[in-house]
């Protein structure tokens, strides 16, 4: 795979039938905004099509390419990879879902500097969060040493995949075991009424 950057007609980049990823008009129209105020991008990442001489199929950079061609750009940057379909297919799969996380007192110092050049609405529509999200983070108080706490004390998720036979019976049940548990709130209460029903399955099985 090379990586060197080069120079496309922006219509002999064309998209990949697979692509996976999608993403909302709202979302699109920061992503356009950010490249007109900027007129920066990151390049596209294409290989040659496989079905058509001379142009290019796309493999990461889809919404760019409508956000360049929306914009008016004839030609558009992008890094040529030499790949199959199997990893075209591959890279589809993982290139626009593999990210890692912020750490939040860098994010919100980040957004404490916008905010002194901009106002909420006007960052609203070039990042993600809405203008009242960057209000209440920019306004955000974090704790000077990190707190001791116990990891026990929050929920962990579980999810189960059911048909509609085997919904019906998990909630009859979880409707009879609501009913002898206590807990402020329904989600609690659910909670607590699947451990019941679990701790009685399991003395069943193991009788004293």
């Amino acid at each position: 795979m090379g990586n060197s950057i080069q120079s496309f007609a922006i219509d002999r980049l064309l998209p990949h039938p697979g692509n996976p990823n999608r993403m909302s008009a709202a979302t699109f129209s920061k992503l356009a905004r950010n490249i007109q105020r900027t007129g920066r991008y990151e390049p596209l990442v294409v290989r040659p099509h496989p079905g058509r001489e001379g142009y290019f199929q796309i493999i990461n950079g889809h919404h760019r390419r409508e956000a360049l061609k929306k914009l008016g750009y004839e030609t558009v940057d992008a890094v040529v990879w030499d790949i199959d379909d199997e990893q075209a297919e591959i890279l589809l799969a993982t290139l626009n879902r593999l990210s890692g996380s912020d750490m939040l007192d860098k994010k919100l110092a980040l957004l404490r500097n916008l905010a002194e050049r901009m106002q909420p609405k006007e960052l609203a529509k070039l990042l993600p969060q809405t203008a009242k999200q960057i209000e209440r983070l920019t306004n955000l108080t974090l704790p000077v040493a990190p707190a001791d706490v116990n990891s026990s004390a929050f929920a962990a998720p579980m999810v189960f995949f059911v048909n509609e036979a085997q919904k019906k019976v998990i909630e009859d049940a979880l409707a009879r075991a609501q009913e002898t548990v206590q807990a402020q709130t329904r989600a609690n209460q659910r909670a607590a009424a699947l451990s019941a029903i679990a701790e009685r399955f399991l003395g069943a099985d193991n009788p004293a």
